[in-house]
């Protein structure tokens, strides 16, 4: 295979935060990336066009995730196995609903967290192996988790349950594909703490709802942040690791 058979990488959440900066450093000449968000993002596309990348923005609620696995399913069946190098699906799109106890939560805010945070990824999981099932060229998928996934927090239920969720279906998928023959390689991974809209949400919570309240503002007055382009920095390097999907849930603070 030619050294220039571009490398094909699709990416949620890619409009703002760790997801923008992962975006912008995968746009490599002659790559493909597809992002699906709610928007597009104008800036992204000028940086496509400077690095002679292709770019694709799919705009999507992944509310409603069908409709992009739908589209993510199609548009992957009509490609030749063998127009890519490797296959990777990123996702990475997640909400936090309004930090309060369950028994003050929104059902219509609990299902949206639950569908952006865990149905979503299943949907364009499945989506992704089904349609790629017969390439031979290495295929990852990386699920952007939390350590929330791993441990309980206060009025945070639905954030916790959907990344709790994501690691436990990616142990699953693990399972599923090692059977194969060329099985993808899996990895629910925790990218570590984050400077971005999330951690200002937290911070700007109510004390008398969110117990975790003076945690989260020290992380930010200690500098205990990672800024969006580190930790994509970080979380792409662990995607590049030779044992990627080794373990099939890790954080990016073991290596």
């Amino acid at each position: 295979m030619s050294s220039h058979t571009p490398h094909l990488t699709i990416l949620t959440g890619a409009s703002r935060g760790m997801g923008l900066a992962m975006a912008q450093q995968l746009l490599q000449r002659g790559h493909t990336l597809v992002c699906i968000a709610r928007s597009a993002n104008a800036e992204l596309a000028q940086a496509a066009q400077a690095a002679g990348a292709t770019l694709l923005q799919w705009q999507h609620d992944l509310a409603q995730g069908e409709q992009a696995a739908q589209q993510l399913r199609s548009w992957l069946a009509a490609h030749n196995p063998q127009a890519f190098a490797s296959a990777t699906l990123i996702n990475n799109a997640g909400v936090i609903p309004r930090i309060a106890p369950l028994s003050d939560s929104d059902p219509a805010e609990l299902a949206h967290a639950l569908r952006v945070g865990l149905e979503a990824p299943m949907q364009l999981t499945a989506a992704f192996l089904a349609a790629t099932e017969a390439w031979t060229v290495p295929r990852k998928v990386l699920n952007i988790s939390s350590g929330l996934g791993r441990r309980a927090m206060a009025s945070q239920s639905a954030y916790c349950a959907a990344k709790a969720g994501m690691d436990h279906f990616t142990r699953c998928l693990a399972l599923d594909e090692a059977r194969k023959p060329h099985g993808a390689r899996v990895c629910s991974l925790a990218p570590g703490v984050i400077d971005t809209d999330m951690q200002v949400q937290l911070r700007g919570a109510d004390p008398a709802a969110f117990p975790d309240l003076a945690n989260f503002a020290h992380l930010k007055t200690a500098g205990q942040l990672t800024s969006p382009a580190d930790a994509a920095t970080r979380v792409l390097a662990w995607l590049d690791r030779p044992d990627f999907g080794s373990a099939p849930v890790a954080d990016v603070r073991e290596a």
